[in-house]
């Protein structure tokens, strides 16, 4: 006889998980149990469902981690966890709680309408957390300078002896500055303190991604993707250890949408409207795109000696992709500038080619040695007048 299978819905808390469970056919999912946060108690409940290999459980991701995918991964059970901004929403629905959620996941897993996200193992997230705090760290450390500037310039402090700010001369200027009343002094000595721990904070912590990549098996593909100009450790580890399998996208269009940097469209009837980027899935990768197509902004057409060195060893098809990744984004940077696009709009538009491009590497970087298609290249650009450049847009972010 066959096994009638049951659809199991998780609504996952940090003391509690909602259980709801919808059985094959039509039937309207139903509540099953709530109970405390705990992976063996949420085992003998599964268990009183029925037999494993009749159950599929889903649960949203969210603050508690992979952890109880993984638990119920060994016990064999079919579990996914999908992505909360992707589950289908009834407009009219206006009541929100545990249980109505646990059932709507429920449901939408029978249905078919649940989009999964990637399960890394332990040292890719473990790697992700490593590359993630850096840049809270880098966050943090922006926070703490400003605060000191803005300190600064309210006591009418300001900085005239150099065109750039946090240089050698900036910090021994700030260190010069005395006040008459001793308890401003303090406060500069708290705050330069502050910043100073805060960079080398970020220091320890590039120092520590380093350290922890050499034995991992995303290593290769890090050191293919420092072929790309603006591409460094960091922003390689990053994409590695947040996208992970780049096989599971079969185009480059696919994996530019999955970052949210393609236009979103609102069409109907005879009328095609599109807006900004859509700006949906990874919002790290995205930032780190968008960093590193700022390099592309201003670039000169040659290979420097600091790149030429971080291509040692990589194969030739990664440093052919990079380099027609370089002349493509170059040409199209001066068209738009030519337009008189603003600067975000242009490195957006890089960034998004600049994924492709590095999609495809990825792709050729792969064990399997996937040859994948090459990104379309737009269409030749015209000889229309040549304007005048618009103001000078910010400076690039330094390549990490």
């Amino acid at each position: 006889m066959k096994t009638k299978l049951r659809y199991v819905g998780l609504d996952v808390h940090a003391e509690s998980i909602v259980i709801a469970v919808a059985e094959a056919g039509d039937r309207a999912a139903e509540d099953w149990k709530s109970i405390p946060y705990d992976h063996g108690r949420l085992w003998q409940e599964l268990r009183r469902l029925g037999e494993v290999a009749a159950l599929k459980v889903c649960y949203e991701a969210g603050p508690t981690g992979l952890g109880l995918q993984r638990f119920l991964a060994e016990k064999q059970v079919d579990c996914i966890v999908v992505a909360p901004s992707l589950v289908p929403v009834q407009s009219g629905q206006r009541i929100k709680t545990d249980r109505r959620d646990a059932r709507k996941l429920a449901h939408f897993l029978r249905s078919g309408d649940l989009a999964p996200i990637w399960i890394p193992d332990e040292r890719t997230e473990a790697i992700r957390d490593l590359e993630r705090a850096r840049e809270d760290a880098r966050l943090a450390e922006r926070r703490a300078r400003q605060q000191l500037l803005k300190f600064l310039l309210r006591h009418g402090r300001r900085f005239t002896e150099g065109q750039s700010n946090w240089t050698r001369r900036h910090w021994q200027w700030i260190r010069q500055q005395r006040f008459s009343e001793e308890a401003l002094n303090r406060v500069l000595a708290d705050y330069v303190q502050t910043a100073q721990q805060c960079t080398d904070r970020v220091a320890r912590l590039t120092q520590d991604i380093g350290e922890m990549i050499v034995d991992w098996a995303q290593a290769p593909l890090v050191k293919n993707l420092q072929a790309f100009h603006g591409v460094q450790l960091v922003t390689a580890v990053g994409l590695a250890a947040e996208i992970g399998d780049f096989e599971r996208f079969h185009t480059a269009p696919e994996f530019m949408a999955f970052v949210g940097l393609v236009p979103s469209e609102q069409s109907s009837g005879g009328k095609r409207r599109q807006g900004g980027i859509t700006k949906t899935g990874n919002k790290h990768v995205r930032r780190l795109l968008i960093e590193a197509a700022w390099h592309y902004y201003d670039c000169s057409p040659g290979v420097g000696t600091v790149l030429q060195k971080r291509r040692e060893g990589v194969p030739v098809d990664v440093v052919e992709i990079a380099d027609r990744a370089r002349a493509r984004l170059r040409r199209k940077a001066q068209h738009l500038q030519k337009s008189r696009k603003p600067p975000n709009k242009i490195t957006t538009a890089l960034a998004r080619e600049l994924a492709g491009f590095l999609w495809s590497a990825a792709r050729v970087s792969t064990p399997s040695g996937t040859t994948p298609t090459k990104p379309k290249l737009m269409k030749p650009m015209g000889e229309g007048k040549v304007r005048s450049p618009g103001p000078r847009p910010r400076q690039p972010t330094p390549a990490r």
